[in-house]
């Protein structure tokens, strides 16, 4: 802002100048105070220059409708959307979202600092106001072949960008509790540029909570309990209450809520697929849930908005009043939250439902593809056995976790694992594609309840290498070739032929097409796994395959180096 723009502010605010926006006849809900009141917003320049009564050069009725500053999603990872941050942003601004705070923790792994540089210039192509947090654990494990190293001294540099709010969700939580360099060292990045820290703290209490919060990590959205979620307020703590399409804690987390406490408490998706935003909205639905369950209005307002604001240090945005960004969502009530208006920096960006502005989308070409593989050839999905025993990962049903099973398969005649279709036990293989190093690591799923080809995706957290489930190494092998050849995504082979597919050329981990195009695919998809490859009803296909090499969740996962006992933190081998 310069001192003429300022000086006009001023001058609107006063009433010596009309406002070039007025909307008029608003129920204003101020989440300062926790109160309504009648009257205008006016804005110049896209700022908020008053609220009371107003004249502008133009002037909209909004009819009587509630005015409530722009939600604010304080945690998201857009990549796990598998849409763009352009198609992000024209899939939520129409149900009140104004501004979220994004890890690009999935496309920095696979493509570094160049996927971060993608992820930024797209994001500046959509009305939505999208700010980054540099991701904190690339790779996220030393078990498993990643796309980069990202360490204090690459961070040093983008951490600076003023769109990049801090460090991203820090996983490493033992690192941190034990003092370790690589972890100390990002910290006190973060500490030198005065940026902030966000926490991932699954099942840390006590003294190792106060050593980890000690270092200022300012936030945890993994609390699955109500008591994890007080301990965090009381150390000082912001709480990131999540509802998203994998993971579904808001409903008992908001049990946990009092007058008290509720400023403490933010909303987040982390992960909210097209799907689920076109069948059930963004944070409008977080909200539904909390008022439901006899959350004052105001203060769910509170927790979409200037809670997280704060917490955030956007103190430009997060409530309506003189010298804030124009962000105003027109709200037909208070409970079902549906977004009639919705301006962002005082523009017009959706009306009932529909996104306004145009669709500009960013080139892809720095991050297409990204698929390194070596040597891959269907010999390297044999999987020899010394004994009938072996260990199995279990898939358990509702989550990501798994069990470590044992079972006595049949072996052919040279002791390499047979199919057999009494049993629900498949192959199962990780395929290496970022450093071209011929990794091909062969394990054992139970549960999954595939009896007939193959599936293979490239999402695979959290380094998204190739993961690839079959009955037979033929078909397997076919799924994994194919999935190379289209640029990665999703891949469903039967009798050696593709009957199903869904391309993901962004890094291999999101498309480049509308939300509306990936809900149809991967809806395609799920038919498909079901009917003809007959994976379980009860288990997810794509979300529950994608996470079976995620080796920092129990209690057995694949990677690309082999099978890994995450209560062990060591390999082991596929015999029991």
């Amino acid at each position: 802002m310069n001192k003429k723009t300022l000086k006009k502010l001023i001058d609107v605010a006063s009433g010596r100048l009309p406002a070039d926006l007025v909307i008029k006849h608003c129920k204003i809900v101020d989440v300062y105070s926790g109160t309504i009141t009648e009257g205008d917003i006016a804005i110049s320049d896209g700022i908020i220059a008053g609220v009371g009564c107003y004249e502008g050069l133009k002037e909209i009725d909004a009819q009587g409708r509630y005015a409530a500053p722009g939600f604010i999603d304080s945690h998201i990872h857009i990549e796990s959307s598998y849409v763009t941050p352009e198609e992000m942003g024209r899939l939520v601004v129409p149900y009140g979202t104004t501004t979220i705070i994004a890890d690009p923790h999935e496309i920095v792994n696979v493509c570094g600092l160049k996927g971060l540089q993608y992820m930024l210039d797209a994001a500046s192509e959509t009305a939505l106001d999208i700010r980054f947090m540099i991701p904190s654990c690339v790779p996220a494990t030393p078990f498993e072949h990643a796309g980069a190293v990202v360490d204090a001294a690459a961070m040093s540099k983008p951490i600076t960008d003023e769109r990049i709010l801090g460090v991203g969700e820090f996983m490493d939580f033992p690192g941190v509790i034990h003092a370790q360099d690589g972890a100390l060292d990002k910290l006190m990045l973060a500490k030198q540029v005065g940026k902030l820290v966000d926490g991932h703290s699954p099942g840390v209490f006590g003294k190792d909570l106060n050593a980890y919060v000690a270092t200022l990590i300012h936030t945890d959205h993994e609390c699955s309990s109500v008591q994890e979620m007080h301990d965090r307020i009381a150390v000082g703590m912001y709480v990131l209450l999540r509802e998203g399409s994998a993971c579904h804690e808001l409903s008992h987390l908001m049990k946990g809520i009092t007058q008290y406490n509720s400023r403490r408490c933010l909303l987040c998706s982390d992960d909210r697929q097209p799907k689920t935003i076109l069948e059930k909205g963004h944070l409008d639905e977080h909200m539904r849930m909390l008022t439901k369950a006899g959350i004052d209005p105001i203060v769910a307002i509170q927790m979409a908005s200037l809670n997280a604001a704060e917490c955030f240090r956007l103190f430009d945005r997060g409530a309506l009043a003189p010298g804030l960004r124009a962000d105003i969502v027109l709200l037909d009530d208070l409970k079902d939250f549906k977004a009639e208006s919705v301006f962002i920096e005082g523009r017009l960006v959706a009306q009932k439902g529909c996104y306004l502005p145009e669709v500009k989308r960013h080139s892809i070409d720095n991050v297409r593809g990204s698929f390194h593989v070596k040597d891959f050839s269907l010999q390297k999905l044999r999987l020899k056995l010394s004994s009938d025993y072996v260990t199995t990962i279990d898939i358990l049903p509702g989550g990501v976790v798994t069990a470590k099973g044992k079972a006595r398969v049949a072996r052919d005649e040279q002791g390499c694992f047979k199919y057999d279709p009494s049993q629900d036990v498949v192959k199962v293989a990780v395929v290496e594609r970022h450093h071209a190093t011929g990794n091909v690591a062969v394990a054992l799923l139970r549960g999954y309840g595939i009896t007939q080809g193959a599936l293979a995706i490239s999402i695979a957290h959290d380094s998204h290498n190739i993961i690839v489930v079959g009955v037979t190494d033929e078909d397997m092998a076919v799924a994994v070739e194919s999935l190379i050849s289209q640029n990665g995504g999703m891949v469903l082979v039967k009798d050696q032929k593709v009957i199903a597919s869904m391309p993901m050329p962004v890094g291999g981990i999101m498309s480049d097409q509308r939300g509306e195009w990936v809900d149809e695919k991967l809806s395609e998809i799920h038919e498909v796994a079901y009917r003809e490859l007959h994976v379980k009803e009860d288990v997810e296909p794509i979300m529950t395959l994608c996470f079976m090499s995620l080796a920092v969740i129990p209690e057995v996962k694949l990677t690309d180096m082999g099978l890994f006992d995450v209560t062990t933190f060591s390999f082991i081998p596929v015999e029991a």
